[in-house]
């Protein structure tokens, strides 16, 4: 499963998640371990957890550098 980071790498203090992929940091940390039950779970929430924290949409948000994930 492709992880569903987006390059824009900065963690919202507010919430603690990602503004890019609105995962926290330890599932961020763990995706390259995580069997594809495990990330289809977080993959699942990523959507609401925007709508409910008021996160931006990353669209609108400036491109930032960040290390890529390399396990999928």
């Amino acid at each position: 499963m492709q992880s569903p980071c987006i390059h824009i790498c900065s963690i919202d203090a507010r919430s603690g998640l990602c503004l890019g992929c609105a995962r926290t940091l330890e599932e961020i940390g763990a995706w390259a371990t995580l069997g594809d039950q495990g990330r289809a779970q977080i993959m699942t929430q990523l959507a609401a957890r925007r709508v409910r924290t008021g996160l931006p949409d990353p669209s609108r948000l400036p491109l930032q550098s960040c290390k890529e994930e390399t396990a999928s």
